[in-house]
């Protein structure tokens, strides 16, 4: 899995370019086959003013399936991040599985021969 951060309003430091990475990692890990690209934009939409403008934005290029885009926004960056991979786990999870269960039903019963 690319994996591709980008910052807008702020530095990226290595410990938010680490935490972001291992979340990812953790959040994406058992459907990684799936995904070419991730990338994430952070950014602080008020600037100094505060307030809840932290916001997450995780796009994710799939193997023969249309893009996933979560997008969070929170207080918090360290929160943003957190809700926003475990949505595009969860969703990344449905959608494969509504792939499979399609699959399955559109593909022909073989039927029994008899010897």
């Amino acid at each position: 899995m690319q994996l591709d951060i980008q910052t807008n309003g702020f530095l990226l430091t290595d410990g938010i370019r680490n935490y972001a990475t291992r979340r990812m990692q953790f959040a994406l890990d058992r459907n990684d086959g799936h995904i070419m690209h991730v990338k994430i934009s952070l950014a602080d939409i008020n600037g100094p003013r505060g307030g809840v403008d932290k916001r997450c934005q995780i796009n994710m290029a799939l193997a023969g399936h249309s893009n996933i885009v979560i997008e969070d926004t929170e207080a918090d960056l360290y929160v943003a991040i957190d809700r926003a991979s475990d949505r595009c786990a969860r969703t990344l999870s449905r959608r494969l599985e509504k792939f499979r269960e399609h699959t399955y039903e559109s593909a022909p019963i073989p039927l029994a021969t008899e010897e």
